[in-house]
């Protein structure tokens, strides 16, 4: 049958779960938080169609059909009104929010930072990052009681900010980690507006302070990207990657402005997300002590008792294994979006263009026919062994498709060496028993802060004695 003798896909259409959640309370949801806002029947279907305000969405859980979607049917599909919306006015038409020739032309720009001996190049600089952040915990003045969340921001801002712009220059540290929070609260409001079609002048609660932070972190950027290319200085960053790239065919630079939607894309997207996974990886190890002491013993023998070193990462294979488990629970992008920009196929109907397909990676990784116990914490999951039979799209922390996170192997990287280093050195322990409730802020973000008491680690734990 040809694409075209394709039935149209509609709440109508036979084998199609559709889902009766009412707008007002989709909206509501969707403002407090909007993972609230999925469909219950997502979590055990393979494929949930909604009307909203006029709004087609179709919600994908299944492997093979989000291969058909992302990949197959990848230049059907833009980022849309969503992304444009919540993310332009900070991000510009950087990587993560542009479309095109334009996309193309970004990527292949960046990626010479992101190829793998480059990383492992990074490695030093990312464990001593972990390094200044287990001295402030051991000092002898410190508090005893650390908000994880906010301790990881800052230890992968440190990383991101050395080794792709060479140091933070005249970059006011604290106040950027700020203005991505204040930027970011508010977006479940944009979320629902879209979906509203709403004029996008409507005011609505945070709106002023995020235009506020927005324009902090614009800022910032684009006067340290003016005085590199005042200076001219030949540093090897991602900063002087992108001030010499050039389009293929048609030779044009990157004006100051673009490289500033490039950089902030990097240092929010790239130091939010691998913060996120490590501070819920922390939690869920204080919970399950067997795990940790596992993850301890492989870095014990791995390190031979001593300090961690750029070799040892590769090695660390379980606590790779305890930091992808985290992020299948608590995926820091927990959703996707893309609009049609013209008909496609999908699971045998034709999808209309404007329709808005939705992965809600959250849902995959929950989901009921694509894992045993989907709520269980068990790094096991991911031995080779059991990741061997695994569909490529039953686990995307880092998306799927030609879109796929371009920083993700930097990501796994910054994310072993900080748990190697901070591990081996304190033992944290969670100050509640209660696991706060995931909301998504664009990224998926604690609903209440994860604070977490500090011990030294005085000897080496083995595996029998958690």
């Amino acid at each position: 049958m040809s694409q075209a003798a394709l039935p149209v896909m509609s709440e109508r259409s036979p084998g199609i779960a559709v889902s009766r959640a009412s707008p007002v309370s989709v909206l509501g949801a969707m403002v407090r938080n909007p993972l609230d806002a999925l469909p219950p029947e997502i979590f055990h279907e393979p494929l949930v169609y909604s009307r909203i305000a006029g709004s087609r969405r179709i919600l994908i859980t299944d492997p093979a059909l989000i291969h058909e979607a992302l990949v197959r049917n990848a230049d059907s599909q833009l980022k849309g009104d969503d992304i444009r919306r919540t993310l332009g006015p900070a991000l510009g038409q950087g990587l993560l929010t542009s479309d095109g020739a334009h996309w193309r032309w970004q990527r292949q720009s960046v990626a010479p930072a992101f190829r793998h001996e480059r990383l492992v190049g990074l490695l030093p600089a990312m464990i001593a990052a972990a390094e200044r952040t287990r001295d402030c915990w051991l000092a002898p003045d410190a508090g005893p009681v650390v908000d994880i969340g906010h301790e990881m921001m800052h230890t992968t801002f440190d990383i991101i900010v050395e080794t792709m712009m060479s140091g933070p220059g005249g970059i006011d540290v604290a106040r950027v980690e700020r203005s991505i929070t204040e930027y970011l609260h508010p977006t479940g409001w944009v979320f629902a507006l879209s979906l509203l079609k709403a004029p996008e002048w409507l005011p609505y609660p945070g709106r002023r302070k995020a235009a506020a932070a927005a324009d902090y972190l614009r800022s910032a950027i684009m006067a340290m990207v003016a005085e590199r290319r005042r200076t001219g200085e030949g540093r090897e960053d991602l900063v002087a990657l992108l001030l010499a790239a050039a389009d293929p065919e048609t030779g044009r630079t990157m004006s100051d402005e673009e490289i500033t939607d490039n950089l902030i894309t990097f240092v929010t997207a790239g130091h939010e997300t691998t913060a996120l996974g490590l501070a819920w990886t922390f939690h869920l190890l204080a919970g399950h002590p067997e795990h940790e002491a596992k993850a301890l013993a492989e870095i014990e023998e791995v390190t031979e008792g001593g300090a961690v070193r750029p070799e040892h990462i590769s090695r660390l294979t379980y606590t790779r294994q305890v930091f992808s488990e985290a992020m299948r629970l608590y995926p820091p992008a927990p959703v996707i979006t893309r609009t049609a920009a013209r008909d496609f196929p999908l699971a045998g109907f034709t999808v209309p263009a404007g329709t808005i397909t939705v992965v809600p990676i959250y849902a995959v990784h929950h989901h009921t026919r694509l894992w045993k116990d989907p709520e269980r914490f068990d790094p096991d999951r991911f031995s080779p062994e059991q990741a061997k039979g695994r569909h490529r799209y039953a686990y995307m922390p880092f998306g799927a498709g030609p879109r796929i996170c371009i920083g993700s192997a930097f990501a796994t990287m910054e994310a072993v060496a900080i748990l190697a280093v901070l591990l081996k050195a304190a033992r944290l322990r969670n100050t509640s028993a209660d696991t706060p409730k995931p909301t998504m802020k664009v990224t998926l973000r604690p609903l209440r802060k994860l604070r977490m008491r500090v011990e030294r680690r005085e000897a080496p734990v083995s595996a029998a004695s958690p």
